[in-house]
Order: structure tokens, then sequence, then C-alpha cells
């Protein structure tokens, strides 16, 4: 995105009242029509900016994407997020980080955050297809972890926590995590989070963390089979919220998680994710590949497993599958 038409919008944002095209051109070192021209291209970005000969240029409007421009100026993180690819359109977010990481120097993207405005091939857990509208927020984050493989699967727990605490701190919502990677609002799911990662032997190459939250979308956009199992932000709340704020504020929750795993503070992790989940404690059902079994989910082990103890009293460890709450 053009840096120098967000030099123009900084004028535009610090101004009581209209500036006109002469004092932007002095104050930027660059000709009438380029101050025109960047006008033109913060108007494409979703920005209301009004004008007249006599007073020049007025912002009336923010703009309700998400840009990275806008998710910056709230973030406070020291390497999530710092870099940002934005893209209007894309199959997958998921899919852009792995053309990315196969192209660039995997060390200088650590912590890079891809962001689409809408997803046409949204994919989640197990391959499923992942509704992707417009008013959402699909993003993933590039990571190369230090972290030893069989801990990796705690980036996820990381990003589940750092979701539902975000929910909870911005919005005053009762989020929790339902195992093993999904968001609720009561009974409704609001977020899902996806981890894929590439690696070699004991050696992860780069870890790709999706995240899908249902911020401002409409319930109405999606399928009358999925309405009354999903929510979103704004429909619990009656009005549509600040997705930039909210997305800085996920990264910073993120961040910081994700540095306590790489510290090895892996109990930490897993308290906090117990302290939000939905499913300890609860009867569920469980799907996997192999069979299916009902019985009460009692614990989480170390490497993120739902322990279930089934009818018969036996405890089965789940590593993978589906979990359904009674």
């Amino acid at each position: 995105m053009p840096d120098s038409a967000f030099r123009v919008m900084e004028i535009l944002e610090k101004s009581d009242g209209p500036v006109s095209g002469e004092a932007i051109s002095n104050e930027l070192g660059i000709t009438r029509s380029a101050v025109w021209k960047h006008i033109n291209e913060l108007r494409m970005m979703g920005y209301d900016i009004s004008s007249s000969q006599k007073e020049g240029y007025r912002l009336t409007r923010m703009s309700s994407k998400l840009l990275p421009y806008e998710i910056h100026k709230k973030l406070q993180t020291k390497f999530i997020g710092k870099k940002m690819r934005y893209l209007e359109n894309t199959p997958s977010t998921i899919w852009v980080g792995k053309q990315l990481c196969a192209e660039g120097d995997l060390e200088k993207m650590h912590g890079m955050v891809i962001i689409a405005e809408e997803q046409t091939g949204g994919v989640g857990r197990m391959g499923r297809a992942w509704v992707s509208p417009s008013g959402g927020i699909w993003v993933t984050i590039v990571l190369k972890p230090h972290i030893p493989i069989d801990h990796v699967f705690m980036i996820t727990m990381a990003g589940s926590v750092a979701v539902a605490r975000a929910i909870r701190k911005e919005f005053d919502l009762g989020a929790l995590i339902k195992w093993p990677n999904d968001i609720f609002i009561g009974n409704k799911k609001v977020a899902g989070l996806l981890l894929e990662l590439a690696a070699e032997a004991d050696n992860v190459h780069y870890c790709l963390l999706g995240m899908g939250i249902d911020a401002n979308v409409p319930i109405s956009q999606f399928s009358l089979a999925l309405q009354n199992n999903i929510t979103s932000i704004s429909a619990e709340l009656g009005h549509e919220v600040d997705r930039a704020s909210f997305l800085a504020r996920i990264l910073k929750e993120f961040e910081s998680h994700y540095l306590l795993i790489e510290s090895g503070e892996y109990d930490t992790i897993i308290r906090e994710w117990k302290s939000l989940s939905c499913t300890l404690e609860h009867r569920v059902d469980i799907r996997t590949l192999k069979n299916s079994f009902s019985g009460e989910a009692v614990d989480i082990d170390e490497y993120g497993a739902l322990i279930i103890r089934k009818d018969n009293g036996k405890l089965e460890r789940v590593i993978a599958g589906d979990c359904f709450h009674q």
C-alpha cells in the first residue's frame, strides 16, 4: 500500500478542519496532482474525504477496512504484526503464507501477519470449507519458532487463549475455548484456529497460525444450516466493532503467550487454556478417524490431548478428532 498516501492521511487526521491541497503539497514536498492522486487512493481504501476548491480536503469518515495503517496505530507488540501483508480478496491467507515462506527469508518473516478482507477458499480443520465473507477477521501469522517440535501444538493453544481473552477484555463477552481450537460465546461458535507447519525430523521450518473470527459478519451471510450454530461479535453486541483495534489486542495477547512457550513456560499456557475451557467437566461425544465414543472430558495433557473418562470408567486420550458437547 502506498506509504505516501498515508502521509497525506496523517495530515488530514491531525487537522481540525479542511486542509488545502497546496498546504499538503508544501508539507510533503509533492505536486498538487500527486496530492489529488493520493486522495483518490485513500478514497479507494474506504476513507470518506470531502473536497472543495475553496477550503480543500476534509476527512469525514474513517475506512471500515482492516488496513495495516489502522492496526499499526493501535499495535503494542515487539514483533508480531510489525510486518503485514494486506489483500482485499484471496483464496486463503494460509495459502498466501505458504507461498511467501517458499520464496522468502523465514527469519525475516517471523511474526508477519497476512490479512484478507475476504477469503474465497478458506479452510478449517480436516480440510473443511470455512465461510469467510467480508466483515470478519481472516488472518494468518507466520512464525519461525524456536520451540521443540513436540510442543509446537501449544502455538494453537496460545492463539485460542489470545482470541478468547481479547474478546473478553475488548467486549466483555464470555468467550470460552471448545477443544481443540474453536472459540464459543454461549453455545455458538464465533472463531476458529488452524495450525499448519513445515518440518523435517525435529526441525520446524515454519508454522502458519490461521485465525478466522466472525467480527462484523451478519448472521444472514451464513447458510440456514449454520445460523443456529454460529454467531458474530456484532450480533452479540448489537453493533459493529472496530476490527483494527480488536485485532491489535489479539496480536498483543498472542505475542505475550507465544513468548511464554518459547521460554518453556508450558504449564502457564495449559493452566490458562483450562481456565477458559468450556469442554472440560462436560459430557462429550468424540469422533476420530478410527472410532466414536462418549464420556466426560476430565483433563488435557501436556501434549494438548483431551482425556475422556468413558462410560465404562476407562480413560481415553484423544489427540485429534471432533468433539461435540452433549
